[in-house]
């Protein structure tokens, strides 16, 4: 249950009840974790670990992190059910000089309970890949590959990015992500600027179909992840969240924030059901013609009317 002072104000409780809740199977928010402590993970955790559902210790970062340190950080994220993974590079280098089974094994060791399984900087062929994929899954780990390219030189056709995300699931990946990296520019659906490709996204969606919920996409900036709010509703998958910014997101995704609010008014407005000058009744009483005490206060409006000129 959805547990708010404010649960039943605004917009967030018609939208709160379309949003899925932990352990979800759609609208997965992935954070990218450059060096957090144990502390600072305790605390993000405290504040926003509802709405995380995958936390990835990307660049590699783990690596140079103390043994025990690592183990408790782990332990926490764990604790609250979200999953774990090392970030695809780590693995992308390791597979460089040792069979797989080496990695996933230590990932398993480590206390981690996803992998990420990428080719974005290495090249991968597809029947390692789904070699790779079986592996993890023998190791009891959460597949996550993730498709796309680093290098903005080296870009792959969009319908070659999205057959592989399908592949990838069938051959038993649970996620796919679509690589964005951390600046959201001239990788994947976004263009020199970070502009959504509008027509990437219908080939995604065209390709995958009913398995679109399945995808992470990779969507640093802002007005990138309310693009594909706008494109695929609240419970789109996203990722590369900064875990300061997991709250926001959430607002974002429920109509709290000006991008995703400015419609739902609109729309309201357009519907008669939200008159700007229509009056508000202070309390109970005032809107239905009955006594009031002031226990009774309540921010209610009057039967929605259509629009008068002038206030009243």
């Amino acid at each position: 249950m959805f547990d708010s002072h404010w649960r039943d104000v605004a917009v967030i409780a018609e939208l709160r009840a379309q949003r899925t809740a932990q352990p979800r199977s759609a609208g997965m928010t992935m954070v990218i974790d450059t060096g957090l402590g144990v502390a600072a993970t305790a605390d993000i955790l405290e504040v926003a670990g509802d709405y995380i559902d995958l936390w990835k210790l990307s660049f590699g970062t783990s690596v140079f992190v103390r043994p025990a340190v690592l183990e408790r950080k782990l332990e926490l994220i764990n604790a609250r059910n979200i999953l774990t993974c090392p970030g695809g590079t780590l693995f992308e280098a390791a597979i460089l000089q040792h069979h797989c089974r080496v990695y996933m094994t230590r990932a398993v060791e480590v206390g981690f309970t996803a992998v990420e399984i990428s080719d974005g900087t290495i090249e991968l062929p597809a029947f390692r890949r789904q070699r790779v994929i079986d592996c993890a899954r023998n190791e009891g780990l959460v597949v996550v590959t993730e498709v796309g390219k680093k290098d903005p030189n080296a870009q792959p056709p969009i319908a070659q990015l999205a057959e592989q995300a399908l592949r990838d699931l069938d051959w038993g990946a649970h996620w796919v992500i679509v690589e964005g990296r951390e600046s959201g520019i001239s990788v994947g659906v976004y263009d020199g600027q970070g502009a959504v490709d509008a027509e990437a996204l219908d080939t995604f969606a065209r390709v995958l179909g009913d398995k679109i919920d399945r995808l992470i996409w990779e969507a640093p900036q802002k007005h990138q992840q309310t693009a594909l709010i706008d494109r695929f509703g609240i419970n789109v998958g996203l990722g590369n969240v900064a875990p300061e910014h997991v709250l926001a997101l959430e607002s974002l995704r429920l109509g709290l924030r000006f991008e995703t609010l400015k419609p739902i008014a609109d729309k309201l407005q357009l519907s008669g059901l939200w008159a700007p000058d229509q009056i508000e009744a202070d309390v109970i009483g005032e809107a239905t013609g009955s006594p009031a005490t002031p226990s009774r206060v309540s921010p209610i409006f009057l039967t929605p009317t259509p629009p008068r000129k002038g206030r009243g």
